[in-house]
């Protein structure tokens, strides 16, 4: 299960996973992987069997300050303000939500970039799992490789956060950011005997839907990993920003091959 986290969730949990695999834990292997927002870019390319270091690295060397879009911070709070809105029922938070990423212009541009950055092109043939949410409805939605969705379009949409980049128009509808129904989404993982779950912004995210769909997920034993105090610092306050993607995957990678996240993940995966 891989959360959302822009341009530093990406890196960090490309790191983490990276540490595990040089630790003798392939979560590639895995019979289900689940990528929402940030995650469903590292969810594509471990089950695509890419190598994540050099995929962060090419991301380095060719995204610049000028990639970053322009946030209005304002509005994105605003539509986190809705969802968080213990008033509001979550479908139609989410729709209200919907109704205001769908006034960001779409240019296109970022089915264009999740194509960059992503050296697997077709859907893999590992179950994967990409988490999105229907703008007008506020269904949530999960694209898998039966859906009529190429791969880059369905990363895209999962990764469109509203109110930054507009929602991602597929067969004439339109979606965005998984993670406006949740982090993780971790749910999805219900029936798994063993759960391996990274969550980037742990530190911001409210604690109260995860830790309900961590409960949902019964007798499995759950690896849960959180950024340290060494990540978060890495992060800083724009998780945007491209000059995060060594810093971040560096730092990841260093929290992964520590003996007490390895030994987390092995316990639970043994």
């Amino acid at each position: 299960m891989l959360g959302g986290g822009g341009v530093a969730g990406i890196a960090w949990e490309a790191g983490v996973v990276t540490g595990l695999r040089r630790a003798g834990l392939d979560l590639g292997m895995a019979d289900l992987i689940v990528g929402t927002s940030a995650g469903s870019v590292v969810g594509a390319l471990v089950a695509g069997g890419a190598d994540l270091e050099s995929a962060v690295a090419a991301q380095a060397e060719s995204e610049t300050e000028a990639t970053v879009p322009a946030v209005d911070m304002e509005a994105v709070m605003a539509a986190f303000g809705i969802l968080y809105d213990p008033s509001l029922e979550p479908r139609e938070a989410r729709r209200r939500v919907g109704a205001m990423a769908l006034a960001v212009p779409d240019t296109g541009a970022e089915i264009e970039t999740i194509g960059q950055r992503l050296p697997v092109k077709e859907w893999p043939e590992r179950r994967l799992l990409i988490t999105a949410v229907d703008a007008e409805t506020g269904e949530f939605v999960v694209w898998d490789r039966e859906a009529a969705a190429p791969l880059a379009s369905a990363v895209a949409s999962s990764c469109a956060v509203p109110c930054v980049f507009p929602p991602v128009e597929i067969g004439g509808r339109h979606y965005m950011d998984g993670g406006v129904r949740s982090a993780t989404n971790a749910d999805l993982a219900a029936g798994s005997s063993a759960v391996v779950l990274l969550e980037p912004m742990a530190h911001l995210a409210p604690r109260a839907r995860v830790r309900a769909e961590v409960a949902e997920l019964g007798d499995a034993a759950v690896a849960h990993i959180v950024p340290d105090e060494a990540s978060i610092a890495v992060f800083g306050a724009n998780i945007l920003d491209p000059a995060l993607w060594r810093p971040a995957f560096d730092a990841g990678l260093a929290q992964a091959q520590a003996p007490a996240v390895a030994g987390t993940v092995a316990e639970a995966w043994s």
